[in-house]
């Protein structure tokens, strides 16, 4: 794989196949290496025995701007000095990568609270649409309670 060049202070991209999160996570690493604080999240496909892909698409003029524009609110909201939103489309399998969120600050708490201000933002409120297919065909998902309360949080 080609080394991964990061663009500082906000590093923002859509993959079609595959997402390097190790990659990634190391030059992100040695790019703010002077940080106090790191924190990532990579969230992975859930192995699940009726679930036997998962496919996310988008809407391409609204998705990248889109993922950009949160990871810059992020800045501005937070102590950060830098910070990476990787998000997969496609159709993908169990056990593979979906997303990966990084932030970078000078203290745990900003680094903290911006990626799961991301996170949150991204499940449920973002430019993609998830279906699963399962042995009966494709179905559509939907945000969870759940998911719509932990962004509300953020208002």
């Amino acid at each position: 794989m080609a080394e991964i060049l990061l663009s500082e202070p906000l590093d923002a991209r859509l993959f079609e196949q595959g997402l390097p999160a190790s990659e990634a996570l190391a030059a992100f690493g040695a790019a703010y290496s002077g940080a106090g604080a790191l924190v990532s999240f990579l969230g992975n496909v859930r192995p699940d025995e009726t679930v036997e892909a998962l496919e996310l698409t988008h809407y391409e003029p609204l998705t990248l701007p889109g993922i950009e524009s949160l990871a810059q609110q992020a800045l501005d909201r937070f102590a950060l000095t830098g910070v990476l939103a990787w998000h997969r489309i496609g159709v993908m399998v169990p056990g593979d990568p979906i997303v990966l969120v990084a932030t970078a600050a000078r203290h745990r708490r900003d680094a903290f609270a911006a990626a799961e201000f991301l996170m949150d933002h991204l499940k449920s409120a973002s430019w993609l649409w998830k279906r699963e297919k399962r042995a009966d065909g494709w179905h559509w998902i939907e945000p969870r309670a759940v998911d719509h309360d932990d962004r509300a949080r953020w208002a």
